[in-house]
């Protein structure tokens, strides 16, 4: 009991200096807040590029003009999808916006990089919905985009929620990379703690505990909307 004890204050006293003695622990709370503004941007930006994409390529199928623009949403979904997230980082930092400001860098690429994944996710929850929706719409009159607008997606929402909150998680985790591009988001803050105090095992621990508290909360929430939705399908 006594060693036990005395590895417990040395491990307190380690904790300690590791965070406060510097204040080092203000840089956790900075790479939180970053991470968290990466995220939502991106988040805000996934949805509408994702959202424009997936009604493009549902409503162009049956219309000649929009044929191109299909093309186009193809293009997109496989060039992103098929470049790693930490290229396409880089890419924007270096290359595309030489200029910005880093945040405004990882929302950008974070964004663009989301809005592929959440186009496929839209799509497939517009056309899990019954076709026979689509045909109602067109039989009263509405053009193929009304309908999908007015009365497929809609219906299609409680199969598009879940997934976009699952994408959200994703994209949580995949802003562990924009310390690439000088923004201190809170894996790179843990990672400045390390350097400056040569405490390798608790800034490590300590943001490895924040992302899985921020992941636990997001899946608390998701299974909340997801109760939701399935007592909203039952009425």
């Amino acid at each position: 009991m006594t060693n036990f004890k005395a590895a417990l204050s040395a491990w307190f006293s380690t904790l300690y200096d590791t965070f406060f003695s510097n204040d080092q622990y203000l840089m956790l709370i900075d790479g939180l807040k970053n991470t968290i503004i990466i995220m939502l941007g991106a988040v805000l930006i996934g949805i509408a590029i994702g959202g424009t994409i997936a009604m493009i390529k549902y409503c162009g199928e049956d219309v000649p003009w929009m044929k191109p623009l299909c093309v186009l949403c193809d293009l997109y979904t496989t060039v992103i999808r098929g470049i790693p997230v930490v290229v396409l980082l880089l890419t924007f930092y270096f290359v595309i916006l030489k200029s910005a400001d880093g945040i405004l860098v990882g929302i950008v690429t974070f964004g663009i990089n989301s809005g592929a994944y959440v186009a496929e996710l839209i799509r497939s929850g517009i056309s899990a919905v019954d076709p026979g929706q689509m045909e109602a719409g067109r039989s009263l009159g509405m053009s193929r985009l009304q309908s999908a607008r007015k009365i497929v997606l809609p219906q299609a929402m409680k199969n598009i929620l879940p997934a976009i909150g699952n994408e959200m998680i994703a994209l949580l985790k995949e802003t562990a990379v924009a310390g690439y591009v000088a923004v201190l988001d809170l894996t790179r803050a843990g990672n400045l703690i390390r350097n400056n105090t040569y405490d390798a095992v608790n800034p490590l621990l300590a943001v490895a505990l924040m992302y899985l508290s921020m992941v636990v909360l997001m899946t608390w929430m998701l299974g909340k909307l997801e109760k939701h939705l399935m007592a909203d399908a039952r009425r």
